[in-house]
């Protein structure tokens, strides 16, 4: 009998790992199809077969499928996200083309350009902020005043924050805008700007499967003009009419943009009118949420979404309720990172699930608003939001770095 074949599109530094040996406890055998192995240092060190291919290309992965079919029985397919979400299309086709289990491309490729996303969103009455689309640098402008500073400004395709800003003024608007356009963004199409009412509120977060929500998160971000994560909490702390209506618009998210399959992760500011729409995304979330959720209800998302895509029952029933957080370490300062210390330090206080490092001594740190301007974590749960954050205070206190000299604590 064949073995059972787990296909997965690239590869994520913080969810890859998990997803690979969520398939291995499955008895299945995840391959990697990716343009560049090497960028993914798990695949070397846990031995997983992985086969070069150019991921952009649909008729290329489907030969390189269709021949590993030959070999393998493959059960599903599924993939990772980078700065923009048109991989999970391909994805998505990929499923169609072989009749596996997968999200609808149609849905999917709604969500890919946030433009679009929030024409579907607004048709349906779901509440956002007042946003307009601007080609150039004076479409920017004019977008700006016609909606009233201050405003976010950001690519119509894009995800982990990279080049989303808050323009208080003409003067931050304009530099922002010569940033975007002036070929120090990486774009990958044309070049489209977004530009929003700026919500001002609390930042929650929902994560769904198929048309249930499984979690509500909360998180917190450092200082403006950039929306760089400090801190990730679930459950958010919210009333039971809030957390009602939060749930109540993000199953309207769903409906209005045909996501009926799979995971989908769901941004929002909480305003003086309520919740509003700042993002839906059609995949699970990377960094630490999938963790979060796992130990805050016990509901392992990952090990889910590949029972969902292999055509096997998901269970998605919460077995217990903590409260989980993250703290993400970010430095205040450019330079050359001289020395990061105090992991084993932090991971031995009690109630520390996991303190992890992104970076290593002599790396240069250059910050740009986005979520790789963080060097580092730490996780931890207890039974209540007040001994989770006296965990975490405590546990990065005992962290510590240099940066050109500069001690940061």
């Amino acid at each position: 009998m064949a073995n059972r074949a787990l296909i997965l599109l690239e590869g994520h530094k913080s969810n890859g790992p998990l997803y690979i040996q969520a398939a291995q406890r499955l008895d299945l055998h995840p391959i990697t199809l990716t343009t560049d192995p090497t960028q993914y240092h798990y695949l070397e060190r846990e031995k997983i077969d992985a086969i070069r291919v150019d991921t952009k290309s649909l008729d290329s992965l489907i030969r390189v499928c269709s021949r590993l079919r030959t070999t393998y029985d493959i059960v599903g397919i599924t993939g990772f996200s980078g700065l923009d979400e048109s991989l999970y299309l391909t994805v998505a086709k990929l499923c169609q083309h072989f009749g596996l289990p997968g999200p609808n491309p149609a849905a999917v490729e709604r969500c890919c350009d946030k433009f679009v996303q929030r024409q579907c969103l607004a048709k349906a009455g779901v509440p956002m902020p007042a946003f307009r689309l601007a080609a150039d640098a004076m479409g920017v402008k004019d977008s700006a005043t016609e909606i009233g500073f201050p405003v976010v400004v950001k690519p119509a395709v894009g995800s982990g924050s990279s080049g989303v800003r808050l323009c208080r003024d003409v003067s931050e608007l304009t530099e922002h805008t010569n940033y975007l356009l002036g070929g120090k963004h990486t774009w990958p199409c044309e070049p489209r700007i977004l530009v929003e009412q700026f919500a001002r509120g609390p930042s929650y977060s929902t994560d769904t499967m198929g048309d249930m929500v499984i979690a509500v998160g909360a998180a917190e971000f450092d200082q403006p003009p950039y929306f760089v994560v400090r801190e990730s909490v679930f459950p958010a702390r919210l009333t039971g009419d809030d957390y009602r209506r939060i749930v109540d618009v993000s199953l309207s998210c769903l409906q209005a943009l045909g996501l009926s399959w799979g995971p989908t992760n769901i941004e929002f500011r909480w305003t003086k009118q309520g919740p509003v729409v700042i993002e839906v995304n059609p995949r699970l979330p990377g960094w630490t949420t999938p963790r979060l959720i796992q130990l805050a209800y016990g509901v392992d998302l990952i090990t889910e979404h590949i029972n969902l895509v292999t055509g096997e029952k998901c269970d998605l029933r919460a077995t217990h309720l903590l409260t989980a957080a993250a703290r993400f370490l970010v430095p205040h300062r450019d330079g050359i990172l001289d020395w990061l210390d105090g992991d084993s330090r932090a991971a031995a206080v009690p109630g520390v699930a996991e303190v992890r490092f992104y970076v290593k001594p002599n790396t240069l740190i250059v910050r740009k608003g986005d979520y790789l301007d963080s060097v580092g974590h730490i996780i931890a749960a207890s039974p209540s939001f007040a001994q989770t954050e006296a965990i975490l205070n405590r546990a990065v206190d005992l962290i510590s770095w240099s940066i050109n000299g500069c001690v940061c604590v």
